[in-house]
């Protein structure tokens, strides 16, 4: 069976294609574009044109599927309506995918089956004390407003690879896994449920992000707003587009440059980066009673060393140790680089979301 993916950013998307039976897949075709969703017609049909068929079926990541998608499904209208009411819990996602869930419709036979696959589904059952705000029920769960967690196709590979790396555990441990990248997040997982995560309502909760603030009092929208004489919806355009790393630092959102430059803000921003993501680590240990391994994936995760030690050197105490050496030598390779002597395993796995995006299309079952 040959299976395409589309994993679509708001500038930019990864276009693959797989083939084979699950779970024993091979990548036949990868491309990354950087391109507005615009173009998602003529991109998607330049990329199909390069394989030797026409897939079966083409699997989507969707951002958000909100409390009533939480497994993959076949894109219907209803669906496409649902994701389209939805477009407002993650405006930087949601009307991005459906743009190009319309330009796979429109380039592929009707028969392709268009399979949305969604980061909200691996957070679905969560345990409710981490679901749920301390909200009255008229304003909080009953009307969907709750935390529902995102980049869970990145955290589901982090788990499942740490478990093929560990077989004689018989898919069994506490893990923290962490995927940072432009948005950043992590996760608590206990036997392979997730029982806490970073991200809320929307992809704006928890760690500081390249663009994001994380964590921030609500009460700052409506004072901000009466403040700066704005709409409350440009705040909460300024919380998603214009602050973390880039807002702290005044000059950028990528920490390669931030670590290389020597001002004020750049220190900053970089502190209160790892700071954040070391305070949401010692959380989780309390989350789930010890730890057996924490885990780094996504473009920072994978590629900075001094991020991985600066988070976690200062957490010996909860035994980790990271073997510096091993730390400075992983960029972009499975690696474990904590000491033979950790009590903590500490592992960096390239997270590879096409991958289970495919297999996700596949064994899909309506």
């Amino acid at each position: 069976m040959l299976v395409a993916t589309v994993n679509s950013g708001s500038t930019s998307v990864k276009l693959s294609a797989f083939e084979g039976e699950a779970p024993c897949i091979r990548l036949r075709l990868r491309e990354r574009h950087s391109v507005a969703a615009s173009l998602a017609g003529e991109t998607l049909r330049g990329f199909l044109g390069r394989l030797a068929a026409m897939p079966e079926a083409i699997a989507h990541r969707v951002v958000h599927g909100g409390a009533r998608l939480v497994r993959p499904v076949e894109v219907s209208p209803q669906v496409e309506q649902t994701l389209r009411e939805l477009g407002a819990l993650a405006p930087l996602h949601n009307p991005v995918a459906l743009q190009w869930i319309g330009a796979a419709r429109r380039v592929c036979a009707p028969e392709v089956r268009q399979i949305a696959v969604f980061d909200t589904a691996f957070f679905a059952g969560m345990p409710r004390v981490a679901r749920e705000y301390a909200l009255p029920a008229e304003a909080g769960a009953a009307v969907g407003v709750r935390r529902y967690g995102f980049h869970g196709l990145a955290h589901q590979a982090l788990w499942r690879r740490w478990c093929a790396l560990q077989p004689d555990r018989g898919g069994r441990g506490r893990v923290i896994s962490l995927q940072l990248g432009g948005g950043c997040s992590i996760t608590a997982i206990e036997d392979g449920r997730p029982l806490d995560t970073s991200m809320g309502f929307s992809p704006l909760e928890g760690l500081v992000m390249a663009t994001r603030a994380g964590d921030t009092d609500a009460a700052i929208v409506p004072y901000l707003a009466r403040r700066l004489g704005c709409a409350p919806e440009a705040i909460i355009e300024r919380l998603n587009e214009r602050s973390g790393l880039l807002g702290v630092s005044g000059r950028s959102g990528d920490l390669r440059e931030l670590l290389a430059d020597d001002s004020e803000g750049a220190r900053f921003a970089v502190e209160l980066y790892c700071y954040r993501a070391r305070k949401y680590v010692g959380a989780y240990f309390a989350v789930l009673g010890g730890c057996d391994a924490v885990l780094f994936g996504g473009g920072v995760g994978e590629h900075a060393p001094e991020i991985r030690a600066r988070i976690l050197e200062p957490l010996r105490f909860l035994g980790i140790e990271l073997d510096a050496e091993a730390n400075a030598a992983a960029r972009g390779q499975e690696s474990r680089i904590s000491s033979p002597t950790s009590r903590v395993a500490v592992q960096v796995i390239p997270v590879d979301e096409e991958h289970a995006l495919a297999l996700a299309a596949l064994e899909y079952a309506p």
